[in-house]
C-alpha cells in the first residue's frame, strides 16, 4: 500500500490501536501490521512524532516502563483520546461510504415491463 494512502488516518491508526490498553512504541508498530494483516508497515519516524503530537494534544498520556535494564515509553488514550477515536470512527464511515458510493455506484433502476 502507498505511503501516502496512511496520511489523514494515523492518528485514527494510533489512537484504534491503544484502546484496548497502553502499548511501547514497537508493539504500536506491530499491533498496526498485525490488524492490517501486513499491509501497514509504519516505521518508528512516522509513529514517535505522531504519538508525541497527539500527547500534546491531550489525546495520549504516556509513562516510563522497566523491562529489566531498559526503558521504554508507553502510551495509553485519554477520555478525550476515547472521544477523538469515536470521532475518527465515524468520520471513516462517512468517507468510505463517500468513496464507495463513487467507485462502486449502485446498478441505475431497470424500466418496468
Amino acid at each position: 500500500m502507498r505511503a501516502d494512502a496512511v496520511r489523514g488516518h494515523l492518528d485514527g491508526l494510533l489512537l484504534a490501536v491503544l484502546e484496548a490498553g497502553p502499548l511501547h512504541g514497537y508493539a504500536i508498530i506491530t499491533a498496526v501490521q498485525q490488524r492490517s494483516g501486513g499491509v501497514l508497515d509504519l516505521r518508528t519516524g512516522t509513529i514517535y512524532p505522531a504519538l508525541n503530537r497527539l500527547e500534546r494534544l491531550g489525546l495520549l498520556r504516556s509513562s516510563w516502563e522497566s523491562v529489566g535494564e531498559r526503558r521504554r515509553r508507553a502510551y495509553e488514550l485519554t477520555d478525550a483520546g476515547r472521544r477523538a477515536l469515536a470521532d475518527e470512527r465515524t468520520a471513516w464511515q462517512e468517507f468510505t461510504a463517500a468513496i464507495g458510493s463513487v467507485l462502486n455506484p449502485a446498478a441505475p433502476p431497470r424500466p418496468a415491463v
